[in-house]
């Protein structure tokens, strides 16, 4: 088994480093030449060299204050019986070369309160590619985690995971990101910008084809979404993430004796924590379902703008309903949709969440789009969760997992 797990790492790392571009024989100078790299891991006082990095990797700009909240303020600490890493670093006597991040989150499970860790951030300069494989080990041979997870790595990361035996997370769905087109002239204006950058376009096409494209895409919108007038059947109301509360732990405590499986925690502390975003553009909405006062649902709006294209994107990052209640569910959905449309967003999106949420948003015939891989990728050495999770439904994962929602 160790044998073929080797030659599967090989033959990645074989095919990463053939994709490389490389000079011609004759050509190699000696800045092609890797300077030696040690790796350790990662020091709070890394901000700067990894922030650097990450911009030369095309990643998004993170923030001291967010590096703070993540692994200083995180609820996680509190919990772990051990000292967690905040990650990995490849380091030259020129500077920081690699990274792989490395987020604690509690889960529940069965009654217990489990520590996760979830890689964020992985970058890694062109030069040392195949040392890749050592972050990712060192990631996956952490002490006193009960869980690993990578939520939308790129295939190669997700090929190495593999490897290293992790295993692509059983649920209906998770890998069909589900959207709606809510403003067809950016949405048309943003894909002609696209094509122009690939093929070189002039700006005349580019204009016709926005043009074309907006015309048809308002023709065909009419035909997805919710159905019908949108209506508050119970009562949905908008808080503010810093008013999330004491209904919210009642909620979540009901929520927990429903049915075995594993969540992310979701306590008010925990919610808290997750969503308040320091330094970021992004904001979100919280929508809160009552009936006879008592919150029995809500659904968190994440509302971002897409740095390369300039659309604002609106996804649901979390939706948690007593007894999963398919009418209260429905008016949360419809909420959120309707939620997205007031923000001015271009887009709202759906990715992950279980089949009968997901059956509900398959009525309201939204545009499908496959991911390129699996999009979470998780480990665990506790055999009894392994077999859980080994079922469809015993994972109440969306966007709430990972990091998708974390970062500013």
């Amino acid at each position: 088994m160790m044998t073929r797990a080797m030659d599967y790492v090989a033959d990645s790392l074989l095919r990463l480093t053939r994709s490389r571009h490389r000079p011609a024989v004759g050509q190699i100078g000696p800045e092609d030449v890797p300077i030696p790299a040690k790796q350790r891991e990662v020091r709070f006082s890394d901000f700067e060299n990894v922030a650097r990095l990450q911009e030369r990797g095309g990643l998004r700009k993170d923030n001291q204050e967010n590096w703070c909240r993540l692994w200083r303020q995180n609820p996680a600490l509190a919990v772990a019986k051990s000292q967690l890493s905040m990650g990995w670093v490849l380091e030259t006597a020129q500077g920081i070369v690699g990274y792989q991040g490395s987020i604690p989150l509690l889960y529940q499970f069965g009654g217990r309160t489990l520590v996760a860790a979830v890689g964020t951030g992985l970058v890694i300069e062109p030069a040392y590619r195949a040392r890749c494989i050592g972050l990712m080990a060192s990631f996956y041979r952490q002490r006193g985690v009960d869980l690993f997870l990578l939520t939308f790595a790129a295939p190669s990361v997700v090929e190495l995971s593999k490897a290293l035996h992790a295993t692509a997370l059983n649920q209906h769905c998770y890998d069909k990101k589900l959207f709606w087109v809510l403003d067809a002239h950016q949405f048309a204006k943003a894909r002609a910008a696209r094509a122009r950058e690939k093929f070189a376009l002039g700006s005349g096409m580019v204009a016709v084809g926005t043009f074309l494209g907006s015309s048809v895409l308002r023709a065909d919108t009419l035909r997805r979404g919710p159905r019908g007038r949108l209506t508050n059947k119970f009562g949905v109301t908008e808080i503010e993430v810093k008013d999330i509360g004491d209904e919210f732990e009642a909620l979540w405590q009901r929520k927990l004796t429903e049915t075995p499986g594993l969540f992310a925690d979701r306590s008010p502390a925990s919610l808290r924590w997750h969503f308040t975003l320091p330094g970021s553009s992004s904001t979100v909405a919280v929508l809160c379902c009552h009936r006879f006062e008592r919150l029995v649902g809500y659904a968190i709006v994440h509302h971002t703008i897409d740095r390369e294209t300039g659309m604002r994107r609106s996804m649901l990052a979390d939706i948690l309903v007593e007894q999963d209640d398919t009418s209260m569910t429905e008016t949360l959905l419809e909420a959120a949709y309707s939620n997205a449309v007031a923000s001015g967003g271009h887009l709202f999106e759906v990715v992950g969440l279980p089949r009968h949420i997901t059956q509900i948003l398959m009525r309201w015939n939204p545009y499908v789009r496959r991911c390129p891989t699996d999009p979470l990728i998780y480990k665990t050495a506790d055999e009894a969760l392994a077999r859980t999770l080994a079922a469809e439904n015993a994972w109440y994962a969306g966007p709430f997992d990972g990091d998708a929602t974390l970062m500013p």
